[in-house]
């Protein structure tokens, strides 16, 4: 009761600075201790974010199969890293195809679905927007058939600073709109602070991170401010489509999970594409 009487009378910037520090410090010992606490908190995030865009959907009027969605992009996530962890055969990625298709027989027999192949569309929709960004992660940070934490840690230090960036350049100096119809708030002045940031962020620790060198840093460091500025816009067009404000309240400062990660989930897919096809250049 004290601790919400307090929080409550913080502004939005302190609730911001305090509950970013205290995730980014969960997150970064997490993925620095091991593989498998990097594991633990992915999957957790993994899950909360799938419970949420779901639950979002709800709100629309639509019926997902929540329970179903979420457990089928967990499993997504799980085969992923153990068969990059243990090198196992691909061949168990058909495990999701199997337990895909429930969702049809279930679907058959839920009598109060008055647009069945609508909700079946949006259960799939959790799991390619939320699920397969996360897993393709684990895909990259196996690159060597070794667990690297530099690039995830990497990844998300310069998506952190390309947040941060962003939003005090925006404060500060932001002028004109980026996407006035979508994001009333985004400035094309944010958007150059937020680059620079990751730009700098990523070319500082190409001296600490070696597991990649400088240019493929600074590339990772471009993705993440295009791709990551459009997650946010997408992220973005949703909440506008279901007419909320923020996807949640778990963060204080930030709103959810969704509202958190937005930007790495467009970002993902991009640079594993990256990584993987240009693996063999140095």
């Amino acid at each position: 009761m004290f601790f919400k009487e307090e929080l409550s009378q913080m502004s939005e910037l302190q609730k911001r600075m305090i509950s970013a520090s205290l995730g980014a410090l969960l997150i970064v010992n997490s993925i620095y201790w091991s593989e498998w606490t990097y594991f633990a908190i992915f999957f957790g995030i993994c899950m909360f974010s799938l419970l949420e865009f779901y639950k979002l959907l709800g709100l629309d009027g639509n019926l997902p199969l929540r329970t179903f969605g979420t457990l089928n992009g967990l499993l997504l996530f799980s085969l992923s890293f153990f068969i990059e962890r243990f090198d196992l055969n691909t061949k168990y990625y058909f495990l999701c195809a199997v337990s895909l298709t429930g969702i049809y027989f279930i679907k058959l027999y839920v009598k109060r679905d008055l647009k069945p192949f609508a909700n079946i569309a949006f259960t799939f929709l959790g799991i390619i927007y939320v699920a397969v960004p996360f897993s393709l992660i684990n895909v990259s940070i196996f690159f060597k058939q070794t667990y690297s934490y530099q690039v995830i840690l990497g990844t998300m230090l310069i998506l952190w600073a390309s947040d941060a960036g962003a939003y005090f350049a925006g404060k500060r100096f932001g002028k004109r709109k980026l996407f006035y119809r979508i994001s009333p708030k985004k400035t094309w002045e944010g958007s150059i602070g937020g680059g620079l940031a990751a730009l700098f962020i990523g070319y500082a620790f190409s001296f600490l991170f070696t597991d990649l060198p400088l240019w493929k840093w600074l590339c990772i460091s471009m993705i993440i401010v295009v791709a990551g500025t459009y997650g946010d816009l997408v992220e973005s067009l949703f909440k506008r489509s279901i007419n909320i404000k923020d996807s949640g309240g778990v963060i204080p400062g930030h709103g959810g999970f969704l509202d958190r990660f937005d930007s790495l989930l467009l970002s993902a897919p991009f640079i594993t594409a990256f990584i993987k096809i240009l693996i063999d250049f140095n």
